[in-house]
């Protein structure tokens, strides 16, 4: 019987156990709303102990555990709560906004306190080097906050990849974006320079980047011509501001609510991205990806959500003849984001390697602050990423 090219890719899936003797102490930095979905996943592993919070507004940190019913202790800023050594910290999430990342994720190292921290990496590339720089140097494990790369359909690309099916990989088509999708539910930290730094391009744009770039190894990024714009984010009409009756965030709007941009890759490889906050259009396109041997699509979603939109679809050639495969959803009861907190939890009490290393997300930060270089400077530039 004929191998079904479906079996390819299954896998046996052993189940962990969770030794709930030994307890990680936690602490968060930063208690705005993603710092909930980090509570809520901790709350949930029956090994952990959020013991305390940091946050720069007065008593922003302390209604958060008050509104979880978590008794912790509470300070007004990371190195506070980081230079406590009576808490005892195995651990920390860093839920800041992005200008801060760095900032308190190498601090955090420095005191010996592992670290989740929160996506994008950083800003830049040189800050992301840094980053690098404290990881070795303090031999702690920090992994960036990936969660899409737990779903099983984001797997199951690196799977078919992995397989050899498409052959040698030469070109990748990506990206996705929102039709209105500006994030402003919780005020303007998401859209301003001083906080933000990135718009789109480091809000879901990373997110893109990682499910391709993890799928193919994770090769250097060599070139970038990139392009930006704010095109709808700075105008006061723009729908989301009105329904909110925000007007004014259209002054504030400092960032990019659209980037596209042509990487070449090591290897041979050509990577075309496009992202967007807010587009006349209902998706940029779906997610190609073509081999020597094959190519494999991957439907977008309406609003970028951290799967795939649909049955992937599989072109190749069986006995002489062009055919389609198609790669059926993965359904799933698994939360993405308890796997991530579980998956770095493990690493922080076994000692093993970060899930989402910095050593492949350092690349993905380099093409973010390629992207943006590129568009400042209105051409194409080399990527430069010295060893560290």
């Amino acid at each position: 019987m004929a191998e079904n090219i479906l079996d390819r890719f299954k896998e046996v899936v052993n189940e962990t156990v969770i030794d709930a003797s030994k307890k990680v102490r936690v602490g968060i930095i930063g208690t705005g709303w993603i710092a909930e979905a980090h509570m809520l996943s901790y709350l949930n592993q029956p090994d952990v102990e959020i013991v305390a919070g940091a946050d720069l507004v007065e008593g922003k940190a302390e209604a958060f555990f008050e509104k979880f019913g978590v008794e912790a202790k509470c300070y007004p800023s990371h190195k506070e709560m980081l230079d406590d050594e009576s808490l005892k910290l195995d651990a920390v999430s860093i839920c800041t906004y992005n200008r801060t990342h760095a900032e308190c994720a190498i601090y955090a190292m420095q005191k010996g306190v592992n670290v989740l921290l929160e996506k994008p990496m950083c800003v830049t590339l040189e800050e992301a080097l840094e980053i690098r720089k404290a990881e070795k140097e303090s031999g702690k494990i920090i992994s960036v906050g990936f969660q899409p790369r737990f779903d099983e359909n984001m797997k199951m690309i690196k799977k078919i990849i992995d397989s050899g099916v498409l052959g040698k990989v030469y070109y990748i088509q990506t990206g996705g974006g929102r039709r209105r999708g500006i994030p402003t539910p919780f005020g303007t930290t998401f859209i301003e320079d001083a906080t933000a730094g990135l718009g789109a391009l480091g809000d879901i744009g990373c997110y893109s980047l990682d499910m391709v770039l993890n799928a193919i190894g994770y090769p250097k990024p060599l070139t970038v011509s990139g392009y930006k714009s704010n095109f709808f984010g700075t105008r006061p009409d723009y729908s989301g501001y009105v329904a909110k009756g925000k007007p004014e965030y259209a002054e504030k709007f400092q960032v990019d609510d659209f980037a596209a941009a042509f990487i070449r890759l090591d290897g041979g490889i050509i990577l075309d991205f496009r992202i967007a906050w807010a587009m006349n259009i209902d998706t940029p396109g779906d997610t190609i990806i073509l081999g020597t041997e094959g190519g494999l699509r991957i439907p977008s979603t309406e609003c970028w959500n951290g799967t795939v939109g649909g049955a992937m679809k599989l072109y190749h050639e069986v006995c002489g003849q062009q055919t389609e495969t198609e790669i059926p959803i993965i359904k799933s009861d698994a939360n993405r984001f308890d796997l991530k907190i579980r998956s770095f939890l493990d690493a922080v009490k076994n000692g093993t390697e970060a899930p989402v290393p910095t050593s492949q997300i350092l690349y993905n930060q380099a093409i973010l602050d390629g992207i943006f270089k590129s568009a400042e400077a209105g051409r194409e530039i080399e990527i430069e990423i010295p060893e560290c």
